[in-house]
């Protein structure tokens, strides 16, 4: 064996040219595919910090009605203190709810997002603080403010320094006349549970760790209104359907007879499933297609050493004829080829993890949890796996056919009559074909995700996008009115500022108001079967800024006051599907009962696509801010050239007005466009470098077998030139050889590219996973790059001298 590596090591360092081209192409295959395999690892294989998370379940409630809602819902207090005393599927059962916060500074305050947790969520999640203790029955009093607060490890980190003396001193928040005392910290990497229906807060984060947690209870007045988002620990053993069963048994028996619980049931989701799912949306696709590139990295790699093999068979004829056995000429060319391709692992790995940084320098929105990716062992585990497996892919066949060798016939097939023979040229035309299938299903994915995003930029959003600036600002203390009216008149003034204007509802942010309204004209109906809709609230000057146009009525004004009759305006399509053709200007909207005060509409806007830029305009109802204020809203203004000059000038006229303001998410609306459309810009971008790599692996493989083809009927093209073929017949000759290998691995390619390319149907917007001009265009660019490929083995045919071919005849 040592003999073997010290032989392998002298053959490799003798070729330098071969072992650096080889080992480069296992290189790229084993890097792309440990840098996907690691965002794997860090994103979906690592469970979070619960004690036997694989128990946990969430539950939320969904309709069973005819009523729909855009929006998972909470679950009714009354369903899941029930459960606590009654469900035999459980361990326990402990109820959540997002918030946010802000700690006061005078300096400026920033945000800070928690949950409010029932006494029973630590026991339920299995976590316990690390230092000071966890809530108790007591720390959780209905309709109080809670006294006490827990602080999130990395939030401890960050702000405090990690003081471990932390335990007992009070931090100052916002809307909190009494400040909480902090009676512990948690331990690492503790994130948010779920909580769907607080999706479209600007500070919601789902992905983030925790900022701090608060005790919370059910007011036991309103347990039928008191919507809390639900955790259970179920028994060992259990199963999700026994669960689901057993909830939807004790949901039916309470909706009976009463008609405030009707109509809805629970719904029993696996934890880690459900916050693995849009990281596996985007990350699965993309690690098949590193895949691809390593099984074409591997095919180019076996086409060489196959080569490499046929140049060496009177060697391998003449240690077979000293008494080599074939076992141990097996051993030496696998572990030739295994040192090659632990060479490529190193340097993959190597490569991987310059490929992980890029990943976490563009990946950004499009990667749930990216922060807690580390590249360390899992990525080291799948390059030395894929290494291993690369030797045996790109190695087995070069080594079983040297073990296969008959020495008489190789020692006299030396000199000048060795060539590759028919089955030799097969197999490289078969792993060329290979490798262009995959290839073109690779090209096919990039060019439907770039015909994807052509399409998103042709689409019209309704408004204007460039030099906008948008900026979370909340007034954490102080008369709220006041701040903002001053506000809103020094930002005007600010030089190369041309609008202002406040919004609770920034487009292409998620962020609006999910509310159920009553329309006039429209049957009333009961509060569970109202009409849902996104509401947004604006001050006057908004929708000029944005350049959207007023169909009919008015905007809203500053007199619309809370002294004023409530007003709204609301988009197109609201007008056109619950008021047709006779006008929705001065008909009125009802978000309580009928009886009670409503909203007039005054004003009809153009529609604009703020929620998503994929999907059509919804209706849309828009409030006057000084109306139906909020206390975290943007401040969105229109400059006269580039918005980021103006930014510190904002931010030291805010702190005019109110030094503890808030100022945070400071971006363009277009940084907030490419943001909602950060994973189809992601997987465009990776596609489109695996596709890259793979065409110039495979368009190398192509010239290698076209080169050998040429070379191993160089006595056929001599004979042919000299019976009197001229040049053209011979390119011909080699030409349609090329063509046939490209049109063969097209066909396949096609096939293949058909089915891979509906794994990103979800990323797709207008075009189809088997859009024609797509597979076409792909088809054309791989054929046309291959064509060149072939170029210098034909003109290399042509110029064959017969004299000198045939001198040895």
């Amino acid at each position: 064996m040592l003999q073997d590596l010290r032989f392998a090591a002298r053959m490799l360092v003798k070729r330098p040219g071969f072992t650096a081209l080889a080992a480069l192409t296992l290189a790229v295959g084993i890097g792309a595919t440990a840098a996907v395999f690691n965002l794997v690892q860090g994103v979906l294989l690592t469970s979070p910090p619960y004690r036997d998370p694989d128990r946990l379940v969430l539950v939320p409630s969904v309709r069973v009605d005819s009523q729909q809602v855009e929006r998972i819902e909470a679950m009714p207090a009354i369903h899941w203190m029930d459960w606590q005393q009654h469900a035999t599927t459980f361990e326990s059962v402990a109820a959540h709810a997002w918030t946010f916060n802000f700690r006061v500074d005078a300096a400026g305050s920033e945000s800070i997002e928690g949950m409010v947790v029932t006494p029973d969520y630590f026991r339920v999640v299995g976590v316990q603080p690390m230092m000071g203790r966890a809530f108790t029955p007591d720390d959780a009093k209905p309709g109080q403010p809670s006294t006490v607060i827990i602080l999130g490890y990395e939030y401890w980190q960050r702000r405090f320094n990690g003081d471990r003396a932390i335990v007992g001193r009070t931090l100052r928040m916002s809307r909190r006349d009494t400040p909480p005392t902090i009676v512990g910290v948690m331990p690492p990497g503790v994130r948010f549970l779920p909580s769907p229906t607080a999706s479209q807060e600007p500070n919601y984060n789902v992905d983030a760790t925790i900022d701090f947690l608060m005790p919370g209870a059910p007011n036991p007045q309103r347990l039928k209104f008191s919507m809390w988002d639900v955790v259970g620990r179920l028994k060992p053993g259990v199963t999700v359907a026994q669960a689901q069963a057993e909830l939807d048994l004790l949901v039916a028996r309470q909706a009976n007879g009463d008609r405030d619980l009707q109509g809805r049931t629970a719904r029993v989701e696996p934890l880690v499933a459900d916050m693995n799912r849009s990281g596996r949306r985007i990350l699965l696709p993309l690690f098949g297609a590193a895949a691809l590139v390593l099984l074409i990295a591997c095919g180019n790699t076996a086409a060489l050493l196959l080569v490499r093999g046929l140049q060496r068979q009177q060697e391998y004829a003449v240690r077979t004829a000293l008494g080599v056995g074939r076992a141990a000429l097996f051993r030496q060319v696998a572990i030739e080829s295994g040192s090659l391709a632990a060479i490529g692992g190193a340097a993959g790995v190597a490569l991987a993890f310059g490929i992980v940084r890029v990943f976490q320098a563009i990946g950004g929105h499009a990667i749930p949890r990216l922060d807690s990716v580390s590249a360390g062992w899992p990525l080291l585990a799948c390059g030395v796996a894929a290494a291993m497996a690369a030797a045996l892919l790109a190695g087995l066949v070069p080594a079983l056919r040297a073990s296969r060798l008959d020495p008489i016939v190789a020692l006299k097939n030396t000199g000048s009559r060795s060539s590759a023979g028919i089955g030799e040229r097969r197999l490289l035309r078969a792993v060329t074909m290979i490798q262009t299938a995959l290839t073109l299903a690779l090209l096919v994915g990039a060019g439907l995700l770039i015909r994807t995003m052509q399409n998103v930029a042709n689409v019209h959003a309704g408004y204007s996008m460039d030099r906008v600036l948008a900026m979370t600002v909340t007034a954490v203390q102080g008369d709220w009115m006041d701040f903002h009216h001053r506000a809103l008149e020094r930002v005007s003034r600010v030089p190369g500022v041309e609008r202002a204007a406040f919004v609770w509802g920034t487009p292409l942010t998620g962020n609006d108001w999910p509310g159920s309204v009553e329309i006039e004209g429209h049957p009333a109906i009961a509060p569970s079967d109202r009409v849902a809709l996104p509401l947004r609230s604006v001050t006057p000057g908004y929708f000029e800024l944005l350049g959207l146009k007023m169909a009919a009525g008015r905007d809203v004004r500053d007199s619309d006051d809370r002294k004023a009759p409530a007003v709204a305006v609301v988009n197109q399509a609201l007008a056109d599907r619950y008021f047709g053709g006779t006008g929705a200007v001065g008909k009125k909207l009802w978000l309580g009962r009928r009886d009670q005060p409503s909203t007039e509409i005054v004003g009809v806007v153009a529609d604009a696509r703020t929620g998503d830029l994929t999907q059509a305009p919804a209706p849309e109802v828009y409030f006057c801010l000084w109306q139906s204020s909020a206390f975290s809203k943007d401040l969105v203004v229109r400059t006269a050239s580039d918005p980021r000059a103006v930014i510190e000038s904002i931010r030291r006229e805010l702190a005019s007005v109110d030094p503890t303001v808030a100022v945070e998410r400071v971006k363009t609306l277009d940084d907030i466009r490419a943001d909602s459309l950060a994973s189809r810009i992601f997987a465009r971008q990776l596609l489109v470098g695996f596709a890259v790599v793979g065409t110039l692996l495979t368009v190398v493989g192509v010239y290698g077998v076209l080169a050998l083809s040429v070379a191993a009927r160089r006595r056929e093209i001599a004979i042919r030139t000299a019976i009197g073929a001229h040049r053209r017949d011979i390119r011909n000759l080699v030409f349609g050889e090329g063509l046939r290998l490209i049109a063969g691995g097209v066909a396949m390619g096609v096939a293949g590219a058909l089915v891979a390319s509906r794994a990103l149907q979800s990323f797709l917007y207008g075009v189809e996973p088997t859009d024609p001009l797509t597979l076409a265009a792909a088809g054309g660019v791989f054929v046309a790059v291959s064509v060149v490929a072939c170029w210098a083995p034909t003109r290399r045919a042509a110029a064959v001298d017969p004299l000198e071919a045939l001198r040895c005849e």
